[in-house]
């Protein structure tokens, strides 16, 4: 066997449609298409991510730390900052490698999943 990518994730939410508008309108993410009341599906790059209103409580936990890469990260959070996203840490360095510096920032969607965009900045030669 070898795994060959990601092909969806699932991010547990209590109000599918609050979570479609937020996804859709805050993030940007593409809309794919919505399968019964509980579930919604959007595009990320090639990545399927699945809104879920879990219907068993073990699987409404709060989902992992998924990290959106945008090519500016200042600008980018400042406007997901303003279409209401809940602010947990502005953008800040991370690390500074031989040929990059990493940055993050981090927010949370409306069921409190802490999310973050990350950006690779190049330094000039």
């Amino acid at each position: 066997m070898r795994i060959e990518k990601i092909g969806q994730i699932a991010i547990p939410v209590t109000d599918v449609g609050r979570a479609i508008a937020f996804y859709r309108d805050v993030l940007g993410l593409t809309f794919l298409f919505q399968a019964g009341p509980n579930l919604a599906f959007f595009d990320c790059g090639g990545v399927r991510i699945m809104l879920d209103k879990p219907e068993q409580e073990e699987f409404a936990n709060h989902s992992s730390v998924i990290y959106f890469s945008v090519s500016d990260i200042k600008s980018s959070f400042a406007d997901v900052a303003q279409k209401g996203a809940e602010v947990v840490e502005q953008p800040h360095l991370i690390a500074r490698l031989a040929d990059r510096e990493v940055w993050m920032g981090f927010f949370r969607d409306p069921d409190k999943n802490v999310l973050a965009l990350m950006s690779e900045i190049p330094l000039s030669a």
